[in-house]
């Protein structure tokens, strides 16, 4: 079985904010076992992001010493997924619009693909939407990315690895009224009714 790795929010060093999970990133590449483990990126949440792929390039790759490559999925034809998949040590989900992942890697069997990677005791990690994805469900912001000016929180399905719904940046000063006060009412209307 494979191990599962949930960052609930944070920086890996996008220009002007530090870098804030080296000690789990580090735990992360240790659970392998391997000097030099290679790294596959997944960005799809941030709609295939170079400025988020150099960021983690640097910190994984550069600073960590791991061997990384990226699963493009939107903005570039990629071949050979399931070899980048199932060969890799760790795979690394971004943050993003976790709804747009998820309906993406449904129709291009993705997530299948990671289910068989988690068998195989391949890595897998990420943080916020690449949180959420382990989980049966998880609680998103994702309708912000539509319509940033009125938008509701939302329960988004995921790949069912992990049992249960994860909120990511819970205490993040950011939203945290809002965020708190959604997710309670989530988790009461979550146990009150069968979840689809």
């Amino acid at each position: 079985m494979g191990k599962i790795v949930v960052i609930g929010g944070g920086e890996i060093g996008r220009p002007g904010y530090p870098v804030e999970t080296t000690k789990i990133d580090k735990e992360i590449i240790k659970l392998t076992n391997k000097p030099k483990p290679k790294l596959l990126f997944i960005p799809t949440a941030s709609s295939d992001s170079e400025l988020y792929v150099k960021c983690v390039n640097k910190h994984f790759g550069k600073r960590l010493g791991c061997k990384v490559d990226v699963l493009y999925l939107l903005n570039k034809q990629e071949e050979n997924i399931a070899d980048k998949i199932l060969n890799s040590d760790i795979i690394y989900v971004g943050g993003g619009n976790t709804l747009k992942m998820m309906k993406r890697w449904r129709l291009l069997g993705i997530d299948n693909l990671l289910k068989k990677a988690y068998n195989k005791g391949i890595v897998l990690s990420g943080l916020s939407a690449g949180g959420i994805c382990w989980f049966e469900y998880g609680h998103s912001d994702s309708m912000s990315f539509y319509n940033p000016k009125s938008w509701k929180y939302i329960r988004v399905k995921g790949l069912g690895l992990i049992k249960g719904i994860h909120c990511p940046h819970f205490d993040s000063a950011t939203k945290q009224k809002k965020r708190n006060g959604s997710y309670k009412g989530f988790l009461c209307k979550s146990i009150t009714m069968d979840i689809p």
